[in-house]
């Protein structure tokens, strides 16, 4: 199974859909939106989840990188 967090490959106009199985959290712009959409689902102390590949998975670009495609 994969990672339960998905940040996916940066849109057209700049930022990331944010998923958690199949809900859609948001469009992140920064890691301080992803991790507030995290808090926002149940997970207050994320930021130590952010680089560990057990929880998230970043597709198609760099992590931590939110600029348009």
């Amino acid at each position: 199974m994969g990672a339960p967090i998905v940040v996916h490959r940066p849109s057209p106009s700049g930022g990331r859909r944010v998923t958690v199985g199949d809900e859609i959290l948001g469009l992140a712009h920064s890691d301080g939106d992803v991790l507030e959409f995290l808090r926002r689902a149940g997970l207050p102390d994320a930021e130590q989840l952010l680089d560990d590949p057990q929880w998230v998975e970043w597709r198609g670009g760099r992590a931590h990188r939110y600029e348009a495609a």
